[in-house]
């Protein structure tokens, strides 16, 4: 195979691979030096000239003249008689500069040397998408859905660039088909062998972050800081922003006229309920703020063990702990302190039980469901309008009825 010929077809690569001109040189010049030192031992006396350009390159071998009874020649030698085939009137002690041909090296070290090729310019495309990708880390990128699988889905970037969405990282209602777009922020890049897998979430806090810098510019623009975000992912999330600015409302440009603002978001977050609250260094104001929509009436902090006895009247102890607990936990995880729901208005006289007392009668996976929306005594079930406990848990309202029936029946007693 001629030069000419090996290098056109080397210079493929540059047109695939979108490679600048000095890096393939650069590629090219490693593969050949390493081809060289494997049969002469050494390169350091060879020069190589390429330009994948025009497609041609040179190899020149650089020896000294030694006499023609030296028999122990090194690779940058050459005997008196060799080198005057090459001109006839070189002198011992001068310098002869020879062009090697590629087929000198061998059909074997030809195809070796393409090999070695591919595999170094895959490795550089590797190494640049690393580097790529781990200056996205945190940021939002949008991909398309190339290949869903249960437990994965395969997205793929306008550059072809292939990116992991785990089921693990995606939001529970999250339905993709192949051809969706799909935004999410870059989580991790890891190596796996030599090439990067980059990690997409849906469901990190830090996506709800971005979301908001996004949609709304006061956050672009830094008149509104994202002090802390917290999520219990396509179910609800709590987001403390501040302003250095008296003049704005820090709550309200997030929400909008009418939620306009947030609408966006929540919907791009499977209908995530978004409750956006003042940050304040006043701990007992910023947990009152953290378990909106509860009204509390008063809190009592323990620095040191980081709990906090929260005290609220029997009505807005069920808002307080949400659906599921998901409001006092999101609470707590804003605010750093573990919460404690004090009920008002109840003597340890008064008249009242542990609806855990009644698990003869009633299921435990009932008395569970009360549990998540704070309500674990009989006289705070009875308290509530049976409507309103059919709307706020995932009992029918056959089951609830029977429940009142036997704890009413417990105080008839």
């Amino acid at each position: 195979m001629e030069n000419i010929a090996l290098i056109e077809s080397f210079s493929e690569f540059k047109d695939d691979k979108l490679i600048d001109r000095v890096t393939l040189m650069a590629i090219l010049e490693d593969v050949f030096r390493n081809a060289l030192k494997k049969k002469y031992g050494s390169d350091d006396n060879f020069d190589i000239i390429i330009n994948p350009d025009k497609g041609d390159m040179e190899i020149w071998r650089r020896r000294i003249v030694v006499a023609d009874d030296d028999l122990d020649l090194e690779n940058e030698e050459i005997t008196l008689t060799d080198a005057r085939k090459i001109e006839p009137d070189f002198e011992i002690g001068e310098e002869v500069s020879e062009e090697v041909k590629l087929i000198d090296l061998g059909r074997r070290a030809i195809l070796a040397l393409r090999q070695n090729l591919i595999s170094k310019i895959h490795e550089h495309d590797n190494t640049n998408l690393y580097k790529q990708f781990k200056d996205l880390i945190g940021e939002i990128y949008t991909a398309e859905v190339h290949h869903v699988r249960p437990r994965v889905v395969i997205l793929v970037d306008d550059e072809g660039n292939e990116i992991v969405l785990p089921k693990e990282k995606q939001i529970p209602s999250d339905f993709f088909r192949k051809g969706d777009n799909v935004r999410g922020i870059i989580e991790s890049v890891e190596l796996k062998g030599n090439k990067p897998q980059i990690i997409m979430s849906r469901t990190a806090d830090k996506f709800l972050e971005k979301l908001f810098e996004q949609e709304i510019p006061e956050v672009f623009d830094g008149l509104i800081m994202i002090k802390k975000v917290v999520r219990i992912p396509g179910e609800k999330a709590k987001v403390a922003v501040d302003s250095y600015d008296d003049r704005i409302d820090p709550v309200g440009a997030c929400v909008g006229m009418k939620g306009s603002r947030i609408h966006g978001i929540v919907r791009e977050l499977g209908n995530e309920n978004i409750d956006v609250i003042n940050y304040t260094s006043n701990l007992q104001l910023y947990i009152t703020r953290a378990l909106s929509p509860a009204k509390v009436s008063s809190v009592k902090i323990d620095e040191e063990k980081k709990r906090a006895e929260v005290f609220l009247k029997l009505e807005e102890v069920s808002k307080a702990i949400g659906r599921g607990g998901h409001n006092i936990k999101l609470a707590g995880l804003l605010t750093g302190y573990e919460l404690d729901v004090i009920r008002e208005g109840i003597t340890a006289e008064e008249d009242d039980v542990e609806l855990t007392e009644f698990s003869d009668e009633i299921d435990g996976w009932v008395i569970d469901e009360f549990a998540k929306i704070g309500l674990d005594t009989a006289r705070s079930i009875l308290n509530q309008d049976v409507a309103d406990l059919v709307r706020r848990t995932d009992l029918e309202e056959e089951t609830i009825l029977e429940v009142i029936k036997i704890l009413k029946e417990e105080f008839e007693d």
